[in-house]
């Protein structure tokens, strides 16, 4: 796979970002990095500070990019308007922005949550092309960012990858990601592989790694060439005390878990 010569990675301070900035680090490569906090650029990267709410910043930050992977925005639940002005209309303004700059692919960050009430009933491994069951406005959010990255590629024929990312940290911390887990390495090649040029087109796929328990499909990642490599299971004794969990207790069961049951408008802790 060949690297885009310059990669503008938003939300570059958040979690994914900061574990994806040194992964996605390559030779030939300017990693551009977007956010509101303040980064220190290091070699190889270039810092634009704003946000994504900033119709203006996002134009600059985007012109002369390749590629975009799309982080910035909330990454839980929260209240309707904060929801729609920084997830959705950040979402449009990455994408309008896109467009205008001639960028050939955007790696849109969805969420396992925009599918949070399908359940293993709907099939198990359970396909990356399933319908919207949003669990939270935070998972409608991310229903609204996959429609419009499928509006944008009929329209525009801009390239965009929409990654239904599980529980993406540097390992998995409780039960339930032991099938959820994506693992910072296997993030990375599921983003080399989005923003490689001969990945064209619409693409929805899991962002989840080869875990002994997933029950996402890998089958849709597979077809633009993400093969993950790691698997929660070598952390399964250290986060298990007592039975296996029960695919039937509800938290294991929903692909949103604990966000099914969760207040809308009112951020979890």
């Amino acid at each position: 796979m060949s690297a885009p010569g310059t990669l503008l990675l938003t939300g570059a301070a958040g979690n994914m970002g900061t574990l994806l900035r040194p992964q996605l680090a390559r030779d030939g490569r300017t990693l551009r990095l977007f956010d509101t906090a303040e980064l220190q650029a290091g070699p190889g990267e270039q810092v634009r500070t704003g946000s994504v709410t900033d119709r203006d910043a996002v134009a600059a930050a985007t012109d002369g990019a390749d590629a975009v992977v799309h982080l910035a925005g909330i990454s839980g639940e929260a209240g309707w308007d904060d929801i729609l002005a920084v997830n959705v209309e950040g979402t449009r303004a990455v994408l309008d922005a896109a467009v205008a700059a001639g960028v050939r692919t955007v790696v849109l960050a969805s969420s396992n949550h925009a599918v949070g009430f399908r359940t293993r009933d709907d099939g198990v491994p359970l396909a990356a092309t399933v319908g919207h069951a949003p669990d939270t406005y935070y998972g409608w959010s991310k229903h609204a960012m996959e429609g419009l990255g499928r509006l944008y590629h009929e329209r525009f024929g801009l390239t965009v990858v929409s990654a239904r990312i599980g529980s993406c940290f540097p390992r998995p911390s409780n039960a339930r990601m032991l099938a959820t887990w994506l693992s910072p390495d296997d993030a990375a090649r599921l983003v080399e592989a989005a923003v490689d040029p001969s990945t064209r087109g619409h693409h929805v796929v899991w962002g989840v790694s080869a875990n002994t328990r997933r029950w996402w499909s890998l089958e849709e990642g597979a077809a633009i060439g993400y093969h993950p490599r790691d698997d929660a299971e070598v952390h399964a004794a250290d986060l298990l005390d007592g039975p296996p969990p029960d695919p039937a207790d509800p938290v294991h069961h929903r692909v949103g878990g604990a966000f099914c049951d969760a207040p809308l408008g009112v951020p979890m802790r």
